[in-house]
């Protein structure tokens, strides 16, 4: 046909492991319902293989919650974000809590202040 590439003449495309980061940490702030007013938004680092991207995230969550769930919709959303927009397989989304803000905390250290 004339006009038309074959398949193995188009190239690829490659997206950096940083670019997949960036859209990891976004999915995880959009997973967890909001950032403690004193924290840090989530962060992710991802080690890409081929078309497969194995994803750390590092967030920080509000005290009390339900910690196991907010992990779970975390892992299930950034899975499902980086799969929907990079095209990548994600067998493996870690989650690591460093750091729990309790609202409790806050409010005594707030009434202590002058």
């Amino acid at each position: 046909m004339a006009g038309q590439v074959a398949p193995r003449e188009r190239g690829a495309t490659r997206i950096a492991d940083r670019v997949v980061a960036k859209i990891a940490a976004r999915a995880a702030r959009e997973a967890v319902s909001e950032v403690p007013a004193d924290g840090s938004p989530p962060r992710a680092t991802v080690s890409v293989h081929r078309e497969s991207a194995r994803i750390r995230v590092s967030l920080e969550l509000d005290y009390p919650c339900d910690i196991g769930g907010q992990c779970g919709a975390v892992r299930r959303h950034v899975a499902e974000r980086v799969e929907a927009l990079a095209g990548m397989d994600v067998p493996e989304v870690a989650v690591q809590v460093e750091r729990l803000h309790s609202a409790q905390v806050r409010a005594a250290a707030q009434g202590r202040t002058r």
